[in-house]
């Protein structure tokens, strides 16, 4: 192909010297000469993405996924307005600047936001699996638990996973005065800072309680959104929020770091039956921090 290319161009360029001086001549359009470095280059990406395809393909066989994942759109220029769901306000909520609370993103693509709570199982196979998969989440972290390995949360944040704020000891949080609630929340924006390097912008309180004073200290703390959930996942059942028990576009997924100690399975066994309804409905996993 690129040989009859080269052969037109050589006729082309005769042509125009019988005509005259050629450097007055335009050619016409598509009759300029193809470029090797673009089309090279092209060739390269076509690679790429099916080198990224193929082992995308074995690592769902390998983990034993009745179907490839599907990949997530490319996040919008413009990210969506946040608010709180109805019902979900606290006195003042506006008022006072609280962070959002809300359980579903704004958004019509067919996505999910994976995210995981506490951090007691530090499975490594689970690690592998969602590099392997390229599966985004978001971890949300308690430091009683965290703290037995830093080193298994900074491997994950390496990985591309982000940490996120979910108290230092995980208490019933409306229980506490606003002092009480604040060190638990500043505390471990600290020990995220400290450990990790960045100082969250997201956090989750335990059970998904909190009242005013909650959100007024996570305000304090820096945190800008509160996330909680639509779905809950598990090893061998799915729990919904909404009435018609399904999954909608930008729902929330929760889930917790747990193994064979608290579930009838492990870390891959909850992921695997996460992607497998979600890939045979039609969704794909997006990266929650991309969106807030």
């Amino acid at each position: 192909m690129r040989t009859g290319l080269a052969v037109l161009a050589l006729a082309t360029i005769a042509s125009a010297c019988g005509q005259g001086d050629s450097s007055e001549v335009t050619p016409a359009g598509g009759q300029q000469a193809l470029k090797e470095p673009p089309a090279r280059a092209l060739d390269a990406y076509a690679d790429r993405l099916r080198a990224a395809h193929a082992a995308r393909v074995a690592a769902a066989k390998r983990w034993g996924l009745k179907r490839v994942p599907l990949t997530a759109p490319p996040p919008p220029a413009k990210k969506p307005e946040i608010t709180t769901r109805d019902g979900f306000e606290v006195d003042g909520h506006r008022r006072l600047g609280l962070p959002p609370v809300f359980t579903t993103v704004p958004t019509e693509e067919k996505i999910l936001f994976l995210t995981i709570d506490d951090g007691d199982e530090k499975d490594p196979a689970f690690l592998r699996m969602m590099s392997e998969l390229k599966i985004p989440y978001s971890a949300f972290l308690s430091d009683y638990l965290v703290k037995e390995d830093y080193g298994y949360f900074k491997e994950m944040r390496d990985r591309g996973a982000g940490l996120h704020n979910h108290t230092l000891h995980h208490p019933y949080l409306p229980a506490l005065s606003y002092a009480r609630q604040k060190r638990e929340i500043c505390g471990m924006q600290a020990t995220i800072e400290e450990r990790y390097g960045k100082r969250p912008t997201l956090f989750r309180p335990p059970y998904g309680n909190y009242d005013r004073n909650t959100l007024r200290a996570a305000k304090a703390c820096g945190i800008t959104h509160v996330p909680l959930w639509n779905e809950e996942v598990f090893v061998d059942h799915w729990e919904y929020r909404e009435w018609d028990r399904g999954l909608h576009p930008g729902d929330i997924v929760l889930s917790h770091f747990r193994g064979r100690e608290d579930w009838k399975g492990t870390m891959p066994d909850m992921i695997r039956r996460f992607l497998n309804k979600a890939t045979a409905e039609g969704y794909a996993v997006a990266r929650l921090e991309d969106y807030l």
